[in-house]
């Protein structure tokens, strides 16, 4: 039995959002992810998709996205990304009463692999806009939308301390946290996701949203302050599920 995590499917089998214009490795990417996870993960195994499921605006417009998922291998759980419009975090048990023993929904609650919690939240960075010099340098940014930035980092902030919350009055001391997006901003080292996991004593911490191979670089990737950081963009993977815990 075995933990493995994918971002960004980008599905759209109901909505007209074909992914092949962001690059060759997006051109039949649905097919990868077939091909890829049921070579990969076994009935057995749990796999955490890390939100971008779908660009379907409304649960209906995406009923052929989450039935694809569903038809994966393995116990699938779903993080909310910064596209899942259909998700709205309020109705996380509504959908996980819907798609009960079919996929889970993680929000404001967590999951159980083997004697770890699964805690997660989207999380947010500050991606700009940026103001750069003639040489390229970062010389200034939109403070306007930093300060929004930050209360929806405190708002993500308060949505992944109820996980936790709940998974440590459950008695659970092993945790592995999931995020959409990156942990840390652009120009940050550390940031409050990173000192949360510090905090618990969070074993790996497992992010997406990162696209193209110069955003691939945006945050931690590897060991960190003691915890050590997976990034599983789906075009960073090429599509193949990467194992978090076996």
């Amino acid at each position: 039995m075995a933990l493995y995590a994918l971002g960004d499917l980008h599905l759209s089998f109901q909505a007209d959002k074909p992914m092949d214009s962001f690059g060759r490795v997006w051109k039949h990417h649905e097919r990868k992810i077939e091909k890829y996870v049921n070579q990969i993960v076994k009935p057995e195994d749990t796999l955490v998709l890390t939100g971008d499921h779908s660009w379907g605006r409304k649960l209906e417009e995406c009923r052929e996205d989450l039935a694809f998922i569903e038809n994966l291998p393995g116990r699938k759980i779903l993080l909310r990304g910064n596209h899942d419009m259909f998700w709205d975090a309020k109705k996380t048990e509504r959908l996980n009463r819907e798609f009960s023993s079919r996929l889970f929904f993680l929000q404001n609650n967590f999951a159980v692999y083997k004697d770890y919690a699964l805690v997660g939240t989207k999380g947010f960075t500050f991606e700009g806009p940026f103001y750069v010099n003639y040489r390229g340098q970062i010389i200034g940014w939109d403070e306007e939308r930093q300060i929004q930035a930050k209360k929806l980092v405190d708002r993500e902030m308060t949505r992944l301390r109820e996980s936790f919350r709940l998974a440590y009055g459950a008695g659970y001391r092993k945790f592995i946290m999931f995020l959409h997006y990156p942990p840390t901003s652009v120009l940050e080292k550390t940031s409050p996701f990173t000192e949360i996991a510090r905090e618990y004593g969070v074993e790996t911490v497992v992010y997406s949203h990162c696209h193209g191979e110069s955003r691939f670089g945006d945050s931690i990737r590897g060991d960190f302050q003691g915890v050590h950081y997976i990034l599983v963009s789906g075009d960073y993977l090429n599509f193949h599920p990467a194992l978090v815990k076996e």
